[in-house]
């Protein structure tokens, strides 16, 4: 039976796949991956791989797409297939590190007026004050907590697309057309760079795609991996 690992985002639990899990399920076992108890991508990337089977399909979600390429270099015996999500190889600068220390996560708001409507970054401008999406986002922050803030907010990002040339193994890009915490422009650049890639567009979507699309990108996740033989 066919293993998918699927590896969240920033402050990210596994509520984040809820709404694609039925149609995941039909594409194999599902495993969850840990992201939570490291401060560094390669910390993040061993401890996913001790957990997971022999052989897998990674799916990787914005930060965890991070921490997909990171395993995919360090075991590419074990990855059949890699897809990243909303994500990006782009080394982040001091100022954005400082940011994310700060206390910064998809689910915040930006600068605003005083009384102006509470709204989130990571949604599409069309959704970000929707209050389901908004309470599920704050949901898994709260469940998380500070201390896994913390570290997820203390990972070094150094720039990785030379790195994507030496994954040999089918892969996926996923950009999203409205996503306003990833430029369309990096995540192409990752299709680019990896040598055995496919590129789809998630239209009408901002940057929490599992949330906001679930459904297409499931199907875009499904297709992938059939015209791959995965």
């Amino acid at each position: 039976m066919r293993s998918l690992v699927l590896l969240p985002g920033f402050m990210c639990d596994a509520d984040l796949w809820t709404d694609m899990v039925p149609d995941l399920e039909t594409l194999g076992t599902l495993r969850f991956g840990n992201v939570y108890e490291d401060d560094s991508l390669e910390g993040m990337a061993r401890r996913v791989l001790a957990e997971a089977p022999e052989r897998f399909v990674l799916i990787g979600f914005s930060m965890g797409g991070f921490v997909a390429r990171v395993l995919t270099l360090m075991a590419p015996e074990r990855v059949t297939g890699v897809a990243f999500v909303a994500s990006s190889a782009r080394g982040y600068s001091d100022e954005e590190r400082a940011r994310r220390q700060s206390g910064y996560r998809p689910g915040d708001r930006p600068p605003r007026a005083a009384g102006a409507a509470s709204n989130a970054m990571g949604l599409h401008p069309d959704r970000d004050t929707d209050p389901v999406l908004l309470d599920r986002l704050r949901g898994m922050q709260r469940r998380l907590g500070p201390e896994v803030r913390k570290r997820q907010a203390a990972l070094v990002r150094r720039d990785g697309y030379a790195d994507l040339e030496r994954i040999a193994c089918p892969s996926l890009v996923v950009a999203c057309r409205q996503d306003r915490l990833r430029t369309f422009t990096e995540t192409e650049r990752m299709a680019q760079a990896l040598p055995h890639s496919s590129f789809s567009i998630l239209e009408d979507c901002g940057h929490m795609a599992p949330l906001e699309k679930p459904y297409e990108l499931s199907r875009l996740l499904s297709a992938w991996i059939e015209r791959t033989g995965l």
